[in-house]
């Protein structure tokens, strides 16, 4: 049992760190060419499937890909519809490892005989080799060296089951049990990670006789776990969208719906025995020990294929399901702009009244993690620190859509004033982005100052305050501006900042005052500065927005800001 067990940690050990190095050094290598496979020309169904299937091939990976493409829907280049293809193409792709392990690892061509070359000289490229191309093709001969020889330590380490009859009745007694069977399947991709790892435990299993020698049989025993692995593999991008926008948990979730009802309508036909009977029978050859592998990997392929076959004309009805599940709650419609509507494009003026909602709604965004940012810092307050990052992602967010939205406008017939407007509105938009990413700054100075226990002095605080009380009166300003498209607003904002000017020329001096009284530590003034500066840099943002209202803008009046 000891040696049994430490083979497995070992073997297994191998094959992961194998398939892993070889995975990494092929999309270093292609890394750039996928990402353009699955950005481009997704908006047919069929070629976003191939495009999905290639990528997973070439990384040996469908959780890489399914991964990648949660990122792609997180970043907006893909549409959920798009990434829900694409992931059907990456289940299909996924099962080329099946194969290669049966076709190479113990067919007729035994490459684990080769596998030890096959790491040396793949070992000594990487090192020796000048360009990275090379060095990473290199690592892809070492992983794929080791990747055989895990499996070659797998086979050795259950080769003694065919001759432990409470081993082979213990897994048949299990398999016996469908459900437990897919349990058992979908358990072991989930503690893996990895789907082609886990079909490559049961295929070594099966070849070693742990379910016996009645091959047909077999087949029928070992199908149950394969359908498992088809749900347990949906657990990684469900991790990887855990946090992300809500379209990218949809991509993962519908990942995970389209591998659930898969498995949920052909399990009838693995009781009946029927699904093993139709391998068999596609299969070329005659079902042995030295064939059985690859009917499992024959069985995983179809059971892909006909899956991606029937969901594929019925994406839209994937996508709507999914959405659903997974509706938009109300607090979600204040993370990013609701109100730019397509087919106002070709209104221009309405149009450009959509975009002045969402730009006073990033004013409010940013405001708030600057009044996060800052208060946090003063008071020390971690709970008000943690909602600065996600206030500057949301001010991403709206920068994309809004730029977006304004590309295409101006794509169209517009007026000679509207056509000016546009560079102006954009400049708004980066600047209200970079007031984001300056709270952030500030929140880090927060984190760091309370992790070291560092304190202001009182007249420091009280300084520190004042530049607060200035910030936000500036941001007051400015929405209103925006707002009423009121000089009035735009000019007090300006002169705001230019006492905000005076102010930090001043505070600088008495920061040094205080240094060399010992009033103050070396640490905490550090702080004070790092405030002071980006306080007064998200201050010259601000007055580039009020002096693009004093400059004519031509904003329309809004009472209220729509929910």
């Amino acid at each position: 049992m000891t040696n049994m067990l430490f083979g497995v940690i070992g073997g297994l050990g191998l094959f992961l760190f194998g398939m892993g190095l070889m995975s990494d050094a092929i999309k270093s290598i292609a890394g750039s060419r996928m990402k353009q496979f699955l950005t481009a020309l997704t908006r047919k169904r069929l070629v976003a499937v191939l495009l999905g299937a290639l990528a997973t091939m070439l990384v040996q990976s469908s959780s890489a890909t399914t991964v990648m493409t949660v990122g792609f829907v997180n970043a907006g280049l893909l549409t959920l519809r798009q990434a829900l293809c694409v992931v059907l193409g990456a289940n299909v792709g996924t099962t080329v490892t099946a194969w290669l392990v049966s076709m190479f690892g113990f067919g007729t061509f035994r490459i684990n005989m080769y596998a030890l070359p096959l790491v040396g000289i793949g070992f000594f490229i990487s090192i020796l080799a000048r360009r990275s191309r090379n060095r990473n093709l290199g690592k892809v001969m070492l992983g794929f060296g080791l990747l055989f020889i895990g499996i070659n330590f797998l086979q050795e380490t259950f080769a003694p089951i065919k001759d432990s009859p409470g081993a082979q009745q213990l897994l048949i007694t299990l398999s016996s049990y469908p459900l437990l069977a897919l349990l058992a399947g979908t358990l072991l991709t989930v503690l893996m990670q990895s789907s082609s790892a886990s079909i490559m435990v049961i295929q070594v299993l099966a070849l070693q006789g742990a379910f016996g020698t009645d091959w047909p049989v077999v087949l029928n025993l070992v199908i149950p776990f394969i359908l498992g692995d088809n749900i347990g593999t949906t657990i990684t991008a469900q991790l990887a969208a855990s946090r992300a926008s809500r379209n990218a948990r949809r991509t993962a979730m519908g990942h995970t719906v389209f591998n659930v009802i898969g498995v949920l309508y052909i399990m009838p036909f693995v009781w009946m025995g029927v699904f093993g009977q139709f391998i068999s029978w596609l299969t070329p050859w005659e079902l042995t020990r030295a064939t059985i592998m690859a009917d499992m990997a024959a069985a995983n392929t179809l059971l892909k294929v006909v899956n991606t076959a029937l969901f594929l004309p019925m994406i839209g009805a994937l996508e709507a399901l999914v959405i659903r599940i997974l509706p938009v709650k109300p607090h979600e419609a204040e993370e990013k702009p609701v109100v730019l509507e397509e087919h106002l494009l070709d209104a221009p003026t309405l149009a450009f009244q959509q975009v002045t909602y969402e730009l006073l709604r990033m004013v409010e965004i940013s405001g708030k993690a600057a009044d996060r940012a800052i208060a946090g810092l003063l008071n020390n307050d971690p709970e008000r620190l943690k909602s600065v990052r996600k206030k500057e992602q949301q001010t991403d967010e709206f920068q994309y859509e809004i730029t977006t939205y304004l590309s295409r406008l101006a794509r169209g017939p517009l007026t000679r004033e509207l056509s000016a407007e546009i560079p102006v509105l954009l400049h708004t938009v980066n600047d209200l982005e970079r007031i984001g990413d300056l709270a952030v700054n500030i929140a880090e100075v927060a984190e760091r100052k309370i992790a070291q226990n560092i304190a202001f002095s009182e007249e420091a605080m009280s300084e520190a305050q004042e530049l607060y009380d200035m910030i936000m009166q500036m941001f007051e300003h400015v929405h209103a501006s925006l707002q009423n498209g009121e000089n009035e607003h735009a000019s007090k904002a300006i002169e705001v900042e230019n006492r905000l000017n005076v102010l930090q020329v001043e505070l600088r001096k008495n920061h040094v005052r205080r240094m060399g009284d010992h009033r103050c530590s070396a640490e905490a003034g550090l702080i004070f500065i790092d405030l002071v500066d980006n306080v007064e840099k998200i201050g010259d943002h601000l007055t580039n927005i009020a002096q693009s209202v004093i400059g004519g803008l031509q904003w329309e009046h809004h009472e209220s800001v729509p929910r």
